[in-house]
């Protein structure tokens, strides 16, 4: 065979150093966004400014803020805040905390990260899974109603640990852990949460004064038929007024989506109103409970107050553990996803450090978990903000609640939060999302559907946990069981493709082509010595119907981006089977650090180097070549 007839061939003499090539993977697994090209080619004035900048992200927008801007950071923040307030005190209510504590949370966080935040959309504050997931953890070990001070450490506890987690995170560029927490996941998660958070509404809409801890479908719904001589009628008639005017102004958003702002300021309409129908018929004593003595001014300082003592750690750990991946998945998820509308990007890293550093602020000043929530965000979106000076604008409008308005909202009836809680989940319900799983990925839709049942029958850790479980073992079972495929060549073109997706595709009786496309691994090369054995028996069975023999099994492996020496040594026994058969190993378009493991491995010198080749093309035209001459040979013999 002629090397003229192939001009261009594999590179197999270049070698990359074990320290440049560790380099770049280490760069590439924790610096994929490249995040140092910006200081290239600067003075040492320009890289100090620009570090500080990539920092503090403020002092670049800051530097170029102008009052056009800030008419619509303005408009958006006292929107976002008319939203904040209400969910604010639902929310802590969710989480059988003081109704202060909702508003203390809305105020501290968003200051920081107005400071150290990369998107210009999200809005800050707490979220209702976050809330639940929490109270569900902790209620284990305190009783809310038992031990009120303690149980509420405990939730500042947990947040400081949520930021230390999320700060670490982000410092340490470890934010491809939140990716374990599929869309599939989070969809199913959030599904199931809400369906649990709106019959444990039931509570507010019915005034029980009883009502179970759990959080299973089960316990709840037991709980509400068990203390039914606890109904009352005035407070299920009010809550089902406020529940039909809430989602009367969702649908008028939906079909004007100008009249965005209508949708924003209903729940602080409900709580005004309900307050003043309260407070006007004494609502307490006719069946209509309400929140109770809300004290004025700002958070008080709660850093003696967070607890280290061994009863108490490992259940505020894990309570943040669990709530910051769950609060770093939903924020950076949500975050993206709006940066994406306005053409922007956001760093995921600088996120969780920004997420991180509020949480750990927060939990010194009486906050507990905080993050993006969906639809905080989408209002501040649509508000048309510029900048993160509408969480500023926001902060703003909750100081002077604390400082003045604080004990007007103590007459908001206990069903109005029911309310407003009931129709901000119907939100999280994504229909749409779990019917198009279902139709494109089955696999998919029972990561998603384990979740979702996981926590309404169980709990939230098991839901959780089950599908974040079915999610890894997926992921295993692609690294262990790689697809493999066989080709054949596209009439009339220089492609070729798997045959079972091209039918039409013919094939060469004599030569086997065969595709890996994915890292050869210790897990995974067993599976590949035996599927490529049955491909090569099956195609011998085939052709030796014709009297043909199989004389080549030419391997596609620009597929293979890593191999081990596992995988390696799997090739070699490919090698020794096929040579048994009296069949020639051929491989292709092997990459870089593939190649030069099968070079330092000496598996090159053991099929020939001029076996290697650029394309399956040049493959074919080698083998081709290598039977005439053959032929020719034996003719002359």
């Amino acid at each position: 065979m002629e090397t003229e007839e192939f001009p261009t061939k594999v590179n197999l003499s270049t070698r990359r150093r074990f320290a440049a090539s560790f380099g770049s993977h280490l760069k590439e697994t924790f610096f994929p966004d490249d995040p140092f090209r910006q200081f290239r080619d600067l003075p040492a004035c320009g890289k100090a400014w620009t570090a500080l900048k990539y920092f503090v992200p403020a002092l670049g927008w800051a530097s170029n803020y102008t009052f056009a801007k800030f008419r619509y950071d303005l408009l958006a923040g006292i929107t976002i805040a008319s939203l904040a307030i209400p969910q604010g005190i639902s929310y802590a209510r969710l989480a059988n905390l003081p109704p202060i504590i909702g508003l203390y949370s809305s105020f501290v966080p968003p200051l920081i990260y107005a400071i150290l935040g990369s998107s210009n959309n999200l809005a800050v504050g707490t979220v209702a899974a976050g809330s639940l997931l929490l109270a569900s953890i902790i209620s284990v070990e305190v009783s809310p109603s038992g031990n009120p001070q303690l149980y509420s450490q405990l939730f500042y506890t947990a947040a400081f640990f949520t930021g230390i987690l999320q700060t670490a995170l982000g410092f340490l560029r470890l934010g491809m852990l939140v990716d374990f927490l599929s869309r599939s996941t989070i969809t199913g998660f959030m599904g199931g949460t809400a369906i649990i958070i709106i019959l444990q509404q039931l509570k507010g809409m019915l005034g029980l004064k009883h009502f179970t801890t759990k959080t299973d479908l089960v316990s709840v719904m037991h709980s509400v038929f068990k203390y039914r001589d606890e109904w009352k009628w005035e407070s299920a008639v009010l809550g089902i007024c406020f529940l039909c005017f809430l989602l009367v102004s969702r649908h008028l958003k939906t079909k004007v989506p100008k009249l965005f702002w209508v949708s924003a300021i209903a729940p602080l309409l409900v709580v005004v109103l309900g307050g003043i129908f309260a407070f006007l018929v004494h609502g307490d004593d006719h069946g209509i409970p309400t929140v109770g003595s809300l004290k004025k001014g700002l958070n008080p300082i709660s850093i003696s107050d967070l607890k280290f003592q061994s009863q108490y750690l490992s259940t505020a750990i894990k309570a943040g553990l669990l709530s910051g991946f769950l609060a770093l998945a939903e924020g950076i998820a949500v975050g993206r996803s709006l940066a994406l509308l306005k053409n922007e990007q956001i760093d995921g890293n600088k996120e969780m450090i920004a997420f991180g550093m509020m949480n750990i602020v927060g939990s010194f000043f009486s906050c507990y978990l905080t993050t993006g929530p969906f639809s905080k965000s989408a209002v501040n979106f649509h508000a048309g903000c510029k900048t993160p000076m509408s969480n500023v604008v926001m902060s703003v409008c909750i100081m002077l609640v604390l400082l003045f308005l604080a004990p007007l909202f103590e007459h908001t009836p206990l069903v109005a939060l029911s309310a407003i809680i009931i129709v901000a989940m119907i939100g999280l319900i994504e229909y749409e999302e779990i019917h198009h799983l279902f139709k494109v990925d089955k696999f998919d839709f029972c990561i998603c559907m384990a979740a979702f049942l996981g926590v309404a029958l169980f709990n939230m850790v098991a839901g959780l946990a089950s599908s974040v479980g079915l999610s890894i073992l997926r992921a295993l079972l692609y690294v262990a069981r790689p697809n493999t495929c066989k080709l054949g060549n596209i009439t009339g073109t220089a492609m070729y493709r798997d045959i079972e997706q091209y039918p039409s595709s013919s094939s060469f009786p004599d030569i086997l082509i065969l595709q890996l496309g994915s890292p050869i691994y210790f897990a995974n090369a067993g599976y590949l010595r035996e599927r490529i054995s049955r491909w090569v028996e099956d195609e011998e069975s085939i052709i030796k119907k014709d009297g043909e023999d199989l004389l080549y099994v030419i391997l596609d492996i620009g597929g293979v981006t890593s191999i081990d020496n596992t995988g390696i040594g799997m090739l070699k026994e490919i090698h020794r089977i096929l040579s048994r058969r009296k069949i020639k190993m051929v491989i292709t378009n092997p990459r870089l650090e593939v190649a030069t493991k099968l070079v330092s491995s000496n598996f090159i010198d053991l099929i020939g180097e001029n076996w290697v080749f650029l394309s399956v093309k040049d493959a074919i035209t080698a083998c081709r070549y290598a039977l005439q001459e053959s032929g020719e040979k034996g003719e002359e013999a």
